[in-house]
């Protein structure tokens, strides 16, 4: 009996840190002030944990009368359709080995979506996003890859005039992508000749996607972009697929 015991206290002691990091994304939830989240109450807060974790479908009616759902629940992430056109999500970050903050995304899509980031300690206390991220700005998205485009590229890349980007939290790691949405506003082809002017994608990165990790030198935490081809280095591939093809 006494070895019995010996072992179901090891197992308790090894399972105990994973149920309260399970616990830590949730409790932060129901403790998040109405002021940050003011289309939910407290019962509806609650009400999406208890349905989920009774393997139900997560649905509520919000404070404007309207439904929301809570789509995602693990131990660092939540995910929730706020409205049909709207999402919050949130994650928590380590920025030490006992502090971590709390990052969150609204997304609105009307007509096409944009996001908001923001950063909050664990009092949800709002933190200056400055510090943990410099968001990309529209250049940051295009590309020029063959000169011979640059008439096309010039008149593309003038039409953007706002920037519109939705931004999403990974579930299953620690990255934040950026996705332009401009050219959806915009209109991504010309309409007096498209036959001479080709898509915008052309001109257009993939989604940029920024890597939670720390700095060398100061060992500071924040969202890094991370590293993509440059132009020289994608023609350099291109061409070398015509060559193979010409072979």
């Amino acid at each position: 009996m006494k070895n019995m015991k010996k072992i179901l206290l090891v197992i308790f002691l090894f399972l105990a840190p994973f149920a309260l990091q399970a616990q830590e994304a949730k409790t932060l939830f129901s403790n998040i002030p109405e002021a940050v989240l003011p289309l939910l109450s407290s019962v509806n807060r609650a009400d999406f944990v208890d349905f989920l974790e009774s393997n139900m479908k997560a649905e509520v009616k919000n404070k404007f009368g309207g439904t929301s759902e809570m789509t995602d629940l693990t131990s660092d992430y939540i995910r929730i359709q706020m409205t049909s056109r709207s999402t919050w999500e949130m994650k928590t970050l380590a920025v030490n080995d006992s502090t971590k903050i709390i990052c969150t995304v609204s997304t609105t899509c009307a007509p096409v979506c944009d996001s908001e980031v923001r950063f909050y300690a664990a009092d949800w206390n709002e933190i200056p996003s400055s510090s943990y991220l410099t968001p990309p700005v529209m250049d940051d998205y295009f590309q020029l890859l063959d000169s011979a485009r640059l008439d096309d590229y010039t008149i593309y890349r003038s039409r953007m005039d706002m920037l519109l980007a939705k931004a999403s939290l990974s579930k299953e790691d620690n990255t934040l992508t950026f996705t332009l949405t401009t050219p959806e506003y915009a209109g991504k082809r010309s309409a007096d000749d498209e036959n001479e002017i080709a898509n915008i994608d052309e001109f257009l990165r993939k989604p940029l996607v920024f890597v939670w990790e720390s700095e060398p030198d100061s060992g500071s935490y924040q969202f890094t972009a991370s590293p993509q081809p440059s132009p020289l280095e994608r023609a350099g591939v291109r061409l070398s697929l015509l060559s193979v093809r010409r072979l």
